[in-house]
C-alpha cells in the first residue's frame, strides 16, 4: 500500500464515521434526551470504528497474498 491509498482509506473512514453519527442523530434526536443520544453517537461510532479497522486489517492482508 502506497501513501495515497491510505490517505483515501482514511478519508473514506472519517466520512463513514461521520455519516454514520449524524444518522443516529436523525434517527433518535428528538426521541431520547441530549446526553443520551450522545452516548448512543458515541456507542455507534466506536462499533463502526472498530469495524473499519477489521476491514482495513483485512485489506493490508489481502493485498499482501499478491
Amino acid at each position: 500500500m502506497n501513501i495515497r491509498e491510505i490517505i483515501i482509506l482514511l478519508i473514506i473512514a472519517v466520512s463513514s464515521l461521520s455519516i454514520l453519527g449524524y444518522s443516529v442523530h436523525m434517527f433518535i434526536g428528538g426521541l431520547v434526551s441530549p446526553q443520551t443520544e450522545k452516548i448512543s453517537i458515541v456507542v455507534a461510532c466506536s462499533i463502526g470504528a472498530v469495524i473499519l479497522i477489521f476491514l482495513g486489517l483485512d485489506i493490508i492482508k489481502q493485498r499482501r497474498r499478491r
